[in-house]
């Protein structure tokens, strides 16, 4: 751990530096993220108090009068702006169902939560690099079927920077693993407790009976760029490569002397892990035969059914989201409890 003395003039030094940017107009969100990896020990409370108090004073010696008439709180040295809360306030709304602003005490509250998680993270030895919160950052636009660039773009129409979006990923990473890592004999999930839940939760279908599928992908490779109609081209062949693909010893070969088609390696996917809709989707293929074809970004693809085995029985789908449920119930709790004493440990100043 760094000494006291260079943690509060790195703090008050990062602080000058985002004024400046703010004056510039270029990104006063960097303001949230000063210093954000610093951290006084929680062993020593009354310690740690001083330090942090020493900390807020220099850093708000380091800023200008206008500017620390936009700080709304500061988190053991650390300054939360206007901005920092407006930015954080319409990602909030553009992500909501009802996209309506959220109370400006709850935005507040979250970003003073966010960065008692990082600090407490980093006293762990938890300290995600930016390859990996770039990396957390594109799966999050996967999952919205959109590019990077066009996530960006999305986040841009909304009034929301990139850096406000990344804040809040670092934090979700860090969590996570830090929660489970310290508590996790509290985070245990018992089979009885698992029984139960299933019991008491009960709905149709979540007792039917799981698979392993054994799958072969099969893709209609399509040149990026090409038009819709080249797409649809190559869905006709594939609905023609599934109307005679009768067994996967016979069907692959064959597929694979086709133009422009790509066998891949066998995968093995249980259904515990399959959402429910390509649950049935797969269900309702016999084994031996294709999956329709779907459009992909590379081309047409479609799966070989070679296998299904019936699932053991620790991995049925009501099991597995039994036990995610619990899960997910005990780490509110804790989390919840965490987030309490690191508040009461930490020195939080409201402007």
């Amino acid at each position: 751990m760094s000494r006291p003395g260079c943690n509060a003039a790195r703090i008050g030094g990062q602080a000058g530096t985002n004024d400046r940017r703010s004056s510039e107009g270029t990104g006063s969100v960097n303001t949230a993220m000063a210093a954000i990896f610093d951290f006084l020990s929680l062993d020593f409370l009354p310690r740690g108090r001083a330090l942090g108090a020493a900390a807020l004073m220099i850093t708000a010696a380091a800023i200008s009068g206008a500017q620390a008439q936009n700080v709304a709180a500061f988190v053991n040295g650390e300054p939360i702006t206007a901005l920092d809360i407006d930015q954080r306030s319409r990602l909030i709304e553009a992500s909501s169902p009802t996209h309506k602003a959220p109370p400006r005490p709850e935005v507040l509250d979250e970003l003073i939560n966010e960065k008692l998680k990082i600090r407490e993270a980093k006293r762990w030895g938890i300290d995600p690099s930016d390859a990996d919160v770039d990396s957390a950052f594109a799966s999050t636009a996967q999952r919205m079927h959109q590019s990077t660039d066009q996530f960006i773009q999305a986040l841009t129409k909304a009034g929301v920077t990139p850096m406000t979006f990344r804040a809040r990923l670092r934090a979700e990473l860090v969590w996570q693993p830090l929660v489970r890592g310290r508590y996790q004999s509290t985070l245990e999930i018992y089979d009885q407790d698992i029984l139960q839940e299933m019991l008491n939760k009960k709905t149709d279908g979540e007792d039917a009976a799981g698979y392993d599928y054994t799958l072969r992908p099969i893709l209609f490779i399509v040149p990026p760029g090409s038009p819709a109609t080249v797409f649809e081209d190559r869905k006709r062949e594939a609905e023609g490569l599934r109307n005679r693909f009768r067994s996967c010893d016979d069907g692959l070969p064959f597929a694979r002397a086709l133009t422009d088609v790509a066998v891949r390696d066998q995968i093995v996917r249980s259904s515990a892990d399959v959402p429910p809709d390509q649950r049935k989707g797969l269900d309702s293929v016999p084994v031996g035969q294709l999956t329709a074809p779907e459009i992909t970004k590379l081309g047409i693809e479609m799966f070989a059914v070679c296998a299904k085995d019936a699932a053991k029985a620790d991995n049925s789908p009501g099991k597995r989201q039994a036990r995610e449920s619990l899960f997910a119930q005990k780490f509110e709790q804790v989390s919840k409890r965490y987030l309490q004493d690191l508040r009461r440990a930490a020195l939080i100043e409201y402007k």
